[in-house]
């Protein structure tokens, strides 16, 4: 669910425009996914992008929507010198203190990404996405109460913040509160209805409290979304497997192996459940 939050000038606009398919925002958010191939493969996207910095060498809101494209990219020695850029053009540019966050965060560099989450949140006390970000920093360090008052803090400051639920869903799951996961999975999908991501892990909360047609329903409903999702195929395997249906589960986890084909979670299953190479299996 990455996105870009930006309020252009006119002067950015081609900017704007040219980053259109990232929707348009001033902070970047990777975190439920990784960088975007179709950003990555799309040069023409980040030459436009260095048109309007060359055009507008002064202007740290050109140097900080390009870094959010080279981040979504993953390019992100990139990324960071548009944002070092940016902030010593303007030390006070909240997003770009943020986006430089969550490409540290990336890169697994906590303590830095820390850092910058408290500079944009010092800067501006309700700016949800670096609560959000500094709560998923948190998460994958693995200090469950600071990322809880984070994710609850995002949430409050901005109610239809679908990665905010999403997240701290994930975190309620981690700490065996399926039902509170389930709730926020809910209002994910509630929000932002086309991701396989919220069903699936909120199919992992039903399956933990063993209520396998609401998984079943929920993988159902995300392999239709998307139809190369590893994990939606071998967890609904594991979900049709519970559920005693051998056929759908085989075919199930014969797509996973399709998709990753040494992919042990979806070897497993198959061969638990009697599959057979080269038998063909109905999926629905």
């Amino acid at each position: 669910m990455g996105s870009l939050q930006t309020t252009p000038t006119p002067r950015l606009a081609a900017l704007v425009i040219a980053a259109a398919a990232l929707g348009g925002c001033n902070s970047i958010s990777l975190s439920i996914s990784d960088p975007d191939p179709d950003v990555a493969a799309t040069s023409t996207n980040i030459a436009s992008l260095t048109e309007v910095v060359q055009r507008n060498p002064a202007d740290p809101q050109a140097y900080n929507v390009r870094g959010a494209v080279l981040g979504r990219a993953g390019r992100n020695e990139e990324a960071l010198a548009d944002f070092n850029k940016a902030l010593a053009i303007n030390p006070g540019f909240a997003q770009a203190y943020a986006n430089r966050g969550l490409v540290y965060r990336q890169m697994r560099k906590f303590d830095l990404a820390l850092a910058d989450y408290n500079k944009a949140i010092e800067i501006d006390a309700s700016y949800a996405v670096a609560y959000l970000g500094r709560g998923m920093t948190y998460r994958q360090e693995g200090q469950a109460m600071q990322a809880l008052e984070d994710f609850n803090k995002a949430i409050a400051l901005k109610p239809d913040n679908a990665q905010a639920y999403y997240n701290r869903g994930l975190l309620y799951q981690a700490q065996r509160q399926y039902q509170y996961a389930i709730d926020d999975f809910t209002t994910t999908i509630t929000l932002a209805p086309n991701r396989a991501d919220s069903r699936v892990a909120r199919a992992q909360s039903y399956l933990a409290i063993e209520d396998h047609k609401a998984a079943a329903n929920d993988l159902d409903e995300a392999v239709q979304l998307e139809t190369e999702n590893l994990q939606a195929w071998t967890t609904r395997g594991l979900a049709y497997e519970r559920l005693g249906d051998k056929e759908k589960a085989a075919g199930s986890y014969a797509r996973a192996l399709i998709i990753s084909k040494d992919y042990e979670p979806a070897r497993k299953g198959f061969a638990r459940v009697g599959g057979k190479p080269g038998q063909n299996y109905a999926t629905f």
